[in-house]
């Protein structure tokens, strides 16, 4: 207990998910948390669910790609709990499956606008106040689609690509700030995004084969993110910064292969 103690923490994407259970996190180890979505009903019940254990949080509904609304959730932080120390920029949305050649270009401005300019805003209006205290984590949710090919559409791994790489050039601008900026890499896990992709599997009856890939053979939980986000949000990542961190069961370790001797 305690790691987050004395912090403030804005969570976006925190309705469901990675979000709501990343600012859950956050709350028992002392953080007092903004919790930012676009759902106004998610919201409620992340805020409720923190504070029926005892914790700190207050509810913003925004889009975390328009500027003027990230200036508003910033600034609500530290008129709301008197600073500003971690910021975790986990909204984003997939843009779905259409093939390539038939992706409009207002499908990439989209994904792109949210899921990559998104963590931009933050780090470019929640920096300051971390300067001024020279120190501050910044946290952004990439993706195993950043890394390799198939984990998700063209323009949903293009914008993640975009994030891992932001945590490297954010790194490198905020140098001697003592403000650090990383990245996590999730693989499958069941989110409000990837849940058609399980409930098939589960009216399928091939449940079982989600995450057959990866050599743990199976799929992730969002508390199993929202713990490499706490690490990094905390003091105990200290010497942490400027990396773009794989939790995908191992997914990403290999290049597709089969095991002919089973």
């Amino acid at each position: 207990m305690g790691r987050l103690s004395g912090k403030v923490a804005i969570v976006t994407g925190a309705a469901s998910g990675i979000g709501r259970a990343s600012a859950r996190a956050f709350a028992r180890e002392g953080a007092r948390v903004v919790v930012v979505d676009r759902e106004d009903a998610g919201l409620a019940e992340t805020v409720a669910s923190i504070k029926a254990e005892g914790g700190e949080a207050i509810a913003r509904a925004a889009d975390v790609g328009n500027e003027t609304e990230v200036k508003g959730f910033v600034a609500l932080a530290q008129e709301t709990f008197g600073g500003l120390d971690v910021v975790y920029a986990n909204a984003g949305v997939s843009g779905g499956l259409t093939p390539l050649l038939e992706q409009p270009v207002e499908l990439w401005s989209e994904v792109l606008r949210v899921n990559l300019i998104g963590p931009f805003l933050a780090i470019k209006h929640a920096a300051p106040a971390m300067i001024a205290n020279g120190r501050g984590s910044i946290v952004l949710t990439a993706s195993v689609a950043a890394l390799r090919a198939s984990a998700g559409g063209s323009p949903y791994a293009a914008s993640k690509a975009g994030v891992a790489s932001l945590a490297q050039t954010a790194a490198n601008s905020l140098s001697g700030t003592g403000v650090r900026v990383n990245a996590i890499c999730p693989g499958l896990i069941e989110t409000g995004m990837t849940r058609p992709v399980f409930e098939r599997a589960r009216a399928k009856g091939s449940e079982g084969k989600i995450g057959q890939l990866n050599p743990l053979r199976r799929a992730g939980a969002p508390e199993e993110i929202a713990a490499m986000a706490l690490f990094l949000a905390s003091d105990e990542s200290s010497y942490v910064n400027g990396q773009a961190f794989a939790v995908d069961g191992g997914l990403s370790s290999t290049h597709p292969f089969t095991t002919p001797w089973r």
